[in-house]
């Protein structure tokens, strides 16, 4: 499986995981806010931050749904409403990205329509992601496979049938390089629907690296993912969930995406190789383990019983395997209490 450049990072089996911190609608119609969430997720470390690229109007139309839930805020309100509300306005992108290639990180969004692949392609963007709700959107996919560059998708309500054909269907267009990442789309989502076992069998079937869309609290589930063989983690941020906004509830705050990102490299290096036996590091400690010694002065021609005899630590003397094979000897010579107990003082 070859490893894929998105700017000046390399994704793959064998690289620390690529931390995706997702500001979706998090600015609240802000852009200070939106620079400052910039700033905070280059400060925590991670490695890209991403957009979507919408605007109500092409991702439905006024008319088409009204949302009727009583324990929603945005009950009896338009679908077209909301999108409003929490889209970000095309035109904050470019100081978006500028200011996160400032501070050393990858931008790049999710298009919702082929209009804003048209945007983005202005824009220079290293990537393409796209989110799980467009993934059976075949003519989005084809437009941004036809751009050549890397595509990230997302695989929330999904079929594996849906997934395959999305894969077929980037490839047929020309995409070499696609990653795709596990997700369930709940908001949030819980750790008993992640069914993160299923990264090691979504490589084995389409040949892809795998990685995390994770909506679930916290960091456990991502770091989870790495050590199952996820090298790409996204994650909602804010500032402060009080701060309110369309994601913030289940988005990560400052200090745990800077966890998220020190604890899924951790868990990438823990990681290793196979290996059974001593390591260099370990090499010192062996002399702390047990050992055979002499707990009784023991004369010559005595016999060896468990009444003169302990296993104890440092490792100076005979190893505690050989404890049957020593009871009911008899001492070469005369042994002090305290020493231990080697092959030649054994008669």
């Amino acid at each position: 499986m070859n490893d894929i450049k998105i700017g000046n990072f390399t994704i793959g089996v064998n690289h620390k995981p690529f931390i995706i911190a997702e500001m979706s609608g998090n600015h609240n119609q802000s852009l200070q806010r939106a620079l400052e969430l910039v700033d905070a997720a280059a400060a925590a470390g991670a490695h890209a931050l991403k957009l979507q690229t919408y605007t109500a109007d092409t991702i439905t139309m006024k008319g088409a749904y009204t949302i009727e839930d009583k324990n929603s805020l945005w009950n009896g309100k338009e679908l077209h409403d909301l999108y409003k509300t929490a889209h970000t306005p095309w035109e904050w992108h470019q100081a978006i990205f500028d200011r996160a290639k400032e501070k050393g990180m990858e931008a790049f969004s999710s298009p919702f329509d082929e209009t804003a692949v048209d945007f983005l392609e202005s824009l220079n963007v290293p990537a393409y992601k796209i989110a799980s709700f467009e993934n059976t959107h075949h003519p989005l996919l084809r437009k941004v496979a036809a751009t050549g560059k890397p595509v990230i998708v997302s695989t929330g309500v999904s079929t594996l049938q849906d997934i395959i054909e999305s894969v077929e269907v980037l490839r047929k267009a020309g995409c070499t390089n696609i990653i795709l990442l596990k997700c369930t789309s709940t908001y949030p989502a819980t750790p008993e629907n992640t069914n993160l076992i299923t990264i090691p069998d979504m490589q084995d079937k389409h040949k892809c690296i795998i990685g995390l869309s994770d909506h679930t609290m916290g960091t456990g589930v991502s770091v989870a993912a790495v050590a199952l063989g996820a090298r790409v983690i996204e994650k909602h941020f804010t500032l402060r969930r009080d701060d309110g906004g369309v994601d913030s509830s289940f988005s990560l705050e400052p200090e745990e995406l800077k966890a998220l990102v020190v604890e899924t490299e951790r868990a990438f290096l823990a990681l290793g190789n196979v290996f059974y036996g001593i390591q260099p590091a370990e090499e010192k400690s062996v002399f702390f383990k047990r050992s055979i010694y002499v707990s009784k002065d023991i004369n010559k021609g005595e016999t060896l019983t468990k009444d003169n005899l302990r296993i104890i630590r440092p490792a100076n003397g005979l190893a505690p395997k050989y404890w049957d094979d020593v009871l009911g000897k008899v001492a070469k010579e005369n042994l002090k209490a305290g020493s231990p107990l080697k092959m030649e003082d054994l008669g």
